[in-house]
């Protein structure tokens, strides 16, 4: 015994019990139920990639950030960290085998050594979605369309989706002589909600080395109004209109037209702090709860398959990170709470009975009821215990007598109420009726 091995697990990395887990499925669910409705189809792509197709159009934090390792043949190789630069370099590989445009969905885990925290964690989920080959302002609305109606599917209808350009803002660090240092600066932006003004305002000054445009690019960041109106004001300080203040133009029109411009904010803070966007970037946030930060995020990112290809592919897409959202919706109590998919526990009343009691389960399988036999004869005490402990609501008792009958005793298992004598196709109607309610 003085061999064993302490049973733990590595810091924000979690196992799932099946409670969780049951939570985590129906999400996925759902959400790939509205991702297929819209005509996106699915792929998968390795954890592991070549270091330098992951890291090539990324630097500083996202660097820092990766499980990055040389495996056994010496090769320097790292883990997934998002599933849009692994999609990258998909479409360059697979080029002649796709259809533009093209429309996927990938849901799957990624994995990134940032620090742990509520919501956050180094092993995590996400549900992406992105059409490449097409640079149009129907495929930018048909993503935020999209993040709508997976919320709502969800049962989270209370969402605000920010948006903002990167080529706005690019025009405007541009017109000031900033754009050299363009990335830097959208970085460093994109933490003001986590860091604050002051710090912002710090960062960007030894950026910049320059307080006049220090001040202008917190004036740039920090107006706030209805979607028009701050439309107006960037385009103004931008140097007029251009491309990119017309597609946010047409974008929103087709919110208007949807019914669904509600759900949309233009936030000139938001600029994603990773490279490869190039267009519209957003990140949804739970109304009630928005300290908790973005629980879906994207943008457009016209130049990213070129570094693998030398077509240029524009793409746009968004991802759902499941965790967070599942830690803002347990917070705000709209977390599913079931403990097991079974809708009836048929009881092992004599073991001598085991082949009626599995022949009962085969029928009302066919009947699209959930089942699962007791395997042994034990008491009915700890019987029921595991009905309870999986919130089973209900229960079948067959007995000798029964069997020759041709009939059974169902039992609701919340109220303790009792059905004697009733027929297989009788119980089902019983249990489909309730279930259905």
């Amino acid at each position: 015994m003085e061999n064993l091995i302490q049973p733990r697990i590595l810091k924000g990395f979690r196992d799932f019990l099946p409670a969780s887990e049951i939570q985590r499925a129906s999400l996925i669910e759902k959400i790939t139920e509205v991702y297929r409705s819209y005509g996106f189809v699915p792929i998968d792509t390795p954890v592991l990639e070549y270091t330098e197709i992951l890291l090539r159009k990324s630097n500083g934090e996202t660097e820092k950030q990766v499980f990055r390792f040389e495996d056994n043949g010496g090769r320097d190789v790292a883990m997934r960290f998002d599933l849009t630069v692994p999609f990258a370099r998909f479409v360059a590989e697979h080029r002649a085998e796709l259809y533009f445009p093209f429309k996927r969905y990938h849901i799957a885990k990624v994995w990134r050594g940032e620090k742990p925290q509520a919501g956050r964690y180094r092993e995590f989920v996400q549900c992406d979605i992105d059409t490449v080959g097409s640079d149009s302002a129907a495929s930018d609305f048909e993503i935020l369309s999209v993040m709508k109606a997976a919320f709502e599917k969800i049962g989270v209808p209370e969402i605000v989706i920010k948006i903002n350009h990167r080529g706005i803002f690019n025009r405007f660090l541009a017109k000031i002589g900033a754009v050299d240092r363009s990335e830097d600066i959208l970085r460093t932006v994109d933490k003001l909600s986590k860091v604050g003004k002051d710090q912002v305002k710090k960062e960007i000054e030894e950026i910049t080395l320059s307080k006049e445009k220090t001040e202008l690019i917190l004036n740039y960041v920090s107006f706030s109004s209805d979607f028009q109106n701050t439309l107006a004001f960037i385009e103004d300080l931008a140097g007029g209109p251009a491309e990119d203040t017309k597609r946010l133009r047409d974008i929103y029109l087709m919110m208007k037209a949807e019914g669904i411009e509600g759900t949309f904010a233009l936030d000139t803070s938001i600029t994603r702090g990773l490279d490869y966007y190039t267009g519209i970037v957003y990140e949804t946030f739970l109304t009630d709860l928005p300290q908790i930060g973005s629980v879906c995020s994207g943008g457009r990112y016209d130049n990213l398959a070129s570094l693998y290809m030398k077509e240029r592919v524009p793409g746009v897409g968004a991802s759902i990170g499941l965790d967070r959202l599942i830690a803002g919706l347990e917070q705000l109590g709209l977390t599913d709470t079931r403990k097991s998919y079974v809708d009836a526990e048929i009881y092992c009343l004599n073991a001598a009975l085991a082949i009626e009691y599995q022949k009962t389960a085969t029928f009302f399988r066919s009947k699209g009821i959930n089942v699962e036999v007791f395997p042994d004869e034990k008491k009915m005490g700890q019987q029921y215990a595991l009905t309870q402990a999986k919130d089973i609501p209900w229960g079948i008792l067959i007995n000798d007598k029964d069997a020759k009958s041709g009939t059974m005793t169902l039992k609701d298992l919340s109220t303790r109420e009792q059905f004697e004598n009733l027929t297989a196709e009788e119980a089902a109607e019983k249990i489909l009726s309730a279930k259905h309610r």
